[in-house]
C-alpha cells in the first residue's frame, strides 16, 4: 500500500475508535449513575486489573501499548464519573471555603512576616505584593510559619525556589507540616553584590558573609577571589551584611542587594556577581485560611504515593487526561521510610473548573497522602 492509501485506512480506523470511545464513556455516564445510587466509589480497582489482564493475554508484542491505552481510558472515566457526581473529599471543603467573588482585589495593606532584617529579598518581595503592608521580622522560617498560623501577622513571604540554585527545601518541608495556604507568588530578579565597608578593596577580602542559597548562586566569582577567602552561612544576605557592617574584620564582606549596602553603610566592591544572568527567585505569600483570588492558575500539591509501580504514573495520567500542564516534579525522600518518597508538584490548572475539582478529589484517594497547598496567581 502507498502512504497515501495507508493514511485513509487509519482515518477510517480512526472513527471506529472515536465511536468506541463516545460510547465508551456514554457507559461511564451510566455507571457514574448506578455508583452514586449505590454510594459506590468512583474506582474500582479489581475490575481494572481484570481488563487490564483481558487486554494484555490478548495483545501479544503490543502488550505494553494496550496496557498504557487502556490505563489512560480509565483515568479519563474516573474524572468524567468523578465530574458527574460531584464527589467531595477534604480537598473539596477547603476549595469551597477558599473561593473569594470574581470581583476581590488582592490586598495591598496588612502586617506581612518575613524572615531576615530590613534590606531582606523577602522584604523586597513583600513590597512589591503589598504596597502598604507592615513587614514584620523574624530570624528564621519557622518563626514566619508560626506568626502567621498563630495570627500574628496576616500573611507570610517565603523563598521557594532559584532559578540557577534550586528549592528551598526546607520551605516545602514546612508547607507538608505546618497549616497554612499558598494565595500568591512573584518571581523576583536577583541582582548580587558584593558588600564591604567604606575604603576596603577587593584583595583585601579574607571571608564572605550570605546565605547558603546567594553563596551558591555567585559560586563562580568566589572561586575567582582564591582559597584565601573564608566562607559563612548566615540565615539571610541583609543579615549578613548587618553583621558585616558591625564585624571588626576589616577583610568581612557579604554578598546581598545594593539596597543593603544603603541600609548598612556598606559598599559595592563587585557588581552583578551571579553565575547565571537568568537569576530569579521565587517567592511564595501565605495566609492561615484558603483564597482563591481572581486569576488563579497554578495550583500546588505534595503527594505522597503507595510504594509500587505505576502509582506516580496514574497522578500523571490523571493531569494528562484533564490536558493540564505539570509545572513542577520534584521528589524527596521520606525520612525513617527506605528509598520512598514524597513529591512535590505544580500544574497550571484552576479550581474554579469543575474537572479539575473532579480530578483532585479523585487524587485525594489515590495517593496514601495529597496536601492542597493552594490556587494562586504568579505575577
Amino acid at each position: 500500500m502507498e502512504l497515501d492509501d495507508i493514511r485513509k485506512e487509519i482515518d477510517k480506523t480512526d472513527e471506529v475508535i472515536l465511536e468506541s470511545f463516545l460510547k465508551r464513556m456514554e457507559l461511564s455516564r451510566e455507571v457514574a449513575e448506578q455508583k452514586a445510587k449505590n454510594g459506590l466509589p468512583i474506582r474500582n480497582r479489581t475490575r481494572e486489573r481484570q481488563i487490564l489482564s483481558s487486554v494484555q493475554a490478548k495483545s501479544g508484542e503490543m502488550e505494553i501499548y494496550s496496557h498504557r491505552l487502556f490505563n489512560t481510558l480509565f483515568e479519563l472515566s474516573r474524572s468524567y464519573q468523578a465530574t458527574l457526581n460531584n464527589v467531595q473529599g477534604t480537598i473539596s471543603g477547603i476549595i469551597d471555603r477558599s473561593l473569594l467573588p470574581v470581583d476581590t482585589i488582592f490586598p495591598q495593606t496588612g502586617t506581612v512576616a518575613c524572615q531576615g532584617v530590613e534590606g531582606s529579598y523577602s522584604q523586597i518581595a513583600a513590597d512589591s505584593m503589598f504596597r502598604r503592608g507592615t513587614p514584620v521580622f523574624f530570624k528564621n522560617f519557622e518563626g514566619v510559619f508560626g506568626a502567621v498560623e498563630s495570627g500574628m501577622c496576616e500573611y507570610g513571604i517565603l523563598p521557594i525556589e532559584n532559578s540557577s540554585n534550586g528549592s528551598v527545601k526546607q520551605v516545602y518541608e514546612l508547607l507538608r507540616t505546618r497549616n497554612v495556604n499558598i494565595i500568591r507568588a512573584k518571581r523576583l530578579f536577583i541582582s548580587h553584590e558584593l558588600l564591604v565597608k567604606p575604603g576596603v578593596n577587593l584583595e583585601e577580602i579574607t571571608e564572605i558573609h550570605s546565605h547558603e542559597q546567594a553563596l551558591g548562586q555567585c559560586s563562580e566569582f568566589i572561586k575567582s577571589l582564591g582559597d584565601k577567602v573564608k566562607l559563612f552561612a548566615e540565615p539571610n544576605t541583609a543579615m549578613a551584611a548587618e553583621a558585616v557592617s558591625k564585624s571588626p574584620e576589616r577583610g568581612a564582606a557579604a554578598i546581598g542587594s545594593s539596597y543593603c549596602a544603603e541600609l548598612y553603610g556598606l559598599e559595592a566592591v563587585g557588581k552583578d556577581i551571579r553565575n547565571s544572568d537568568n537569576n530569579y527567585t521565587r517567592f511564595i505569600c501565605i495566609s492561615k485560611e484558603p483564597k482563591v483570588y481572581p486569576g488563579a492558575d497554578r495550583i500546588s500539591l505534595i503527594a505522597t504515593l503507595e510504594h509500587r509501580p505505576g502509582s506516580l504514573y496514574e497522578v500523571l495520567a490523571a493531569f494528562s487526561a484533564l490536558g493540564v500542564n505539570l509545572i513542577k516534579l520534584e521528589s524527596s525522600p521520606i525520612v525513617g521510610q527506605n528509598f520512598e518518597f514524597r513529591f512535590f508538584l505544580e500544574i497550571e490548572a484552576d479550581v474554579h473548573d469543575r474537572r479539575v475539582r473532579g480530578m483532585l478529589t479523585q487524587l485525594e484517594r489515590t495517593c496514601s497522602e495529597l496536601r492542597y497547598l493552594g490556587n494562586y496567581k504568579e505575577d
